[in-house]
């Protein structure tokens, strides 16, 4: 943001940016002053305090300390490791330690499964967090995945029609897709309707309904091509009632609530506000043509959205 943009932003708005200034100095010197007193006592005591360091060897650990400017290891003999067939969804601390995990890493186990995770190939276990490349390949021909835990492989799933259920399996449906030709309301449908459309899943679903929200509405089919990665082949499915669209009143909205729609950004939305308090209420959208941050695309586009 500009320096003289700052005039335009509301009271409460710069009150804010103020208090977090204020907070960002007194942390900053607490910060100065602290290390400023370790840095005091570090130096003081460096004379005459051993030096403890701890190190990993092949076989075990190594210890490092000393005074003055010398420096002497000892030795601390490792755990030893042992190599058997594991499941890493029942395995318990004992046995993953005896494989050569760390405490730590085998605390971020439990941890996945307690969250109701479920190592259902080998692959899985390599995500697990603070797992090293070198132990994932000493340990991968090792994991035996419980058929409990496999993912269902069944052919009875393939070459079934939408809506029907196969024999083996009583009670389950398949979403059924709309056919070639069938379309739906865009700015009426809810997630489940719009999972009917082929190519149409949960996340589109709900990015059609999140965008048609913040929108106010679609007044063509292809704005869902805003939707990042939407597939181009659902529009076919859709149909639009540009009448469902909510309209915006640029002469009553404040600038905050403005920037709130995707086709207006920050500085359209000043200049809408300094032109009503320069020049009064706007009456034409042709007027915006005079903002110097509106773009002929930008016209196009709110013509169906604004309001006077």
């Amino acid at each position: 943001m500009r320096l003289r943009d700052f005039h335009y932003l509301r009271r409460a708005d710069r009150r804010v940016i103020f208090f977090l200034l204020a907070v960002f100095i007194v942390v900053s010197l607490a910060l100065l002053v602290f290390h400023g007193k370790e840095d005091m006592y570090t130096s003081r005591d460096s004379g005459d305090s051993a030096m403890v360091g701890r190190g990993n060897g092949r076989d075990g650990h190594y210890y490092k300390y000393g005074r003055g400017g010398g420096n002497r290891y000892y030795a601390v003999p490792g755990r030893a490791v042992s190599r058997f067939p594991f499941d890493p969804n029942t395995a318990d601390s004992t046995e993953l330690l005896a494989l050569g995990l760390e405490p730590w890493q085998v605390r971020n186990i439990y941890k996945y499964r307690a969250k109701g995770g479920v190592f259902r190939k080998k692959e899985d276990f390599a995500r697990i967090y603070g797992l090293t490349n070198k132990q994932y390949r000493e340990l991968a021909p090792l994991i035996r995945i419980g058929s409990d835990y496999q993912p269902y492989t069944s052919r009875s799933y393939q070459n079934v029609p939408y809506g029907e259920a196969p024999d083996s399996v009583p009670g389950r449906r398949f979403p059924a897709k709309l056919k070639l030709g069938e379309r739906i309301e865009l700015n009426e449908a809810d997630t489940a309707s719009l999972m009917k459309v082929p190519g149409i899943g949960t996340y589109f679903a709900r990015q059609i309904v999140r965008h048609r929200k913040l929108l106010g509405g679609y007044y063509s089919c292809h704005q869902l091509l805003e939707i990042q990665d939407m597939p181009e082949e659902a529009l076919a499915y859709f149909e639009v009632n540009p009448g469902k669209v909510r309209r915006l009143n640029v002469n009553k909205l404040s600038l905050g609530e403005l920037k709130r729609h995707p086709y207006i950004n920050y500085y359209q939305a000043k200049d809408i506000v300094d032109y009503r308090r320069l020049y009064g209420e706007i009456h034409d959208i042709e007027q915006l043509k005079l903002m110097k941050d509106f773009t002929p695309d930008d016209f196009e586009r709110l013509r169906h959205y604004v309001d006077y």
